[in-house]
């Protein structure tokens, strides 16, 4: 019996690492991320959108063990919209998903990085500012970023991740203010961080 009971102790060793590294390889992962939006705020002198933090849920397939696909997803997030010497004139929202490219590096010890590419489509909605005004609705843009996935166990890593997402709020119409002012550049850096659970 205590030969039975050694050669199992001696099997479960040998096979718990195996099943960590597998359930640590998964063609999945699921994350819940802390982002932190900076605004560029160009294209319009004196307009801008305030800066802010807030959760989102990205979700990536691994096609092989090096290529994914990532897409992120959050709600509609709400913004203050300010004009130098005036101060906050109203608010917008904008919905922002991303689906990018990423190519993940292997067989380093500890940690996982990635980069990638892809598109950021926005969605504008509810303008509401101090005087009437109108801007396109639709935002198309290139979206660049890399990270690293820290993998702690049984499938659980830790995130941290940066992007550049190109997102344009264009035919800005203010007829108070002289009519069409251009395009808002909203062209924000997107710094984010959090847990993930790869299976």
């Amino acid at each position: 019996m205590k030969k039975q009971l050694i050669a199992l102790a001696a099997m479960a060793a040998l096979a718990a690492p195996m099943l960590a590294q597998a359930q640590d390889s998964g063609d999945w992962i699921v994350r819940g991320r802390a982002l932190h939006l900076d605004s560029a705020n160009k294209g319009i002198e004196g307009l801008s959108v305030n800066n802010k933090t807030f959760p989102e849920v990205d979700i990536t397939y691994f096609f092989t063990p090096n290529l994914a696909a990532e897409l992120i997803l959050t709600y509609p997030q709400k913004h203050d919209v300010r004009v130098a010497g005036m101060g906050k004139v109203g608010t917008i929202k904008h919905l922002p998903p991303t689906l990018s490219l990423q190519y993940h590096f292997t067989g380093l010890q500890g940690f996982r990085p990635y980069v990638g590419a892809g598109i950021n489509y926005t969605r504008f909605s509810d303008l509401d500012l101090a005087v009437p005004a109108s801007a396109d609705k639709n935002s198309f843009g290139f979206a660049f970023g890399a990270g690293v996935d820290i993998p702690l166990g049984g499938g659980w890593l830790l995130n941290a991740d940066i992007k550049k997402a190109h997102i344009h709020l264009g035919d800005v119409n203010v007829p108070a203010l002289g009519g069409n002012l251009g395009t808002f550049k909203v062209d924000p850096v997107l710094f984010s961080i959090g847990v993930g659970y790869r299976f």
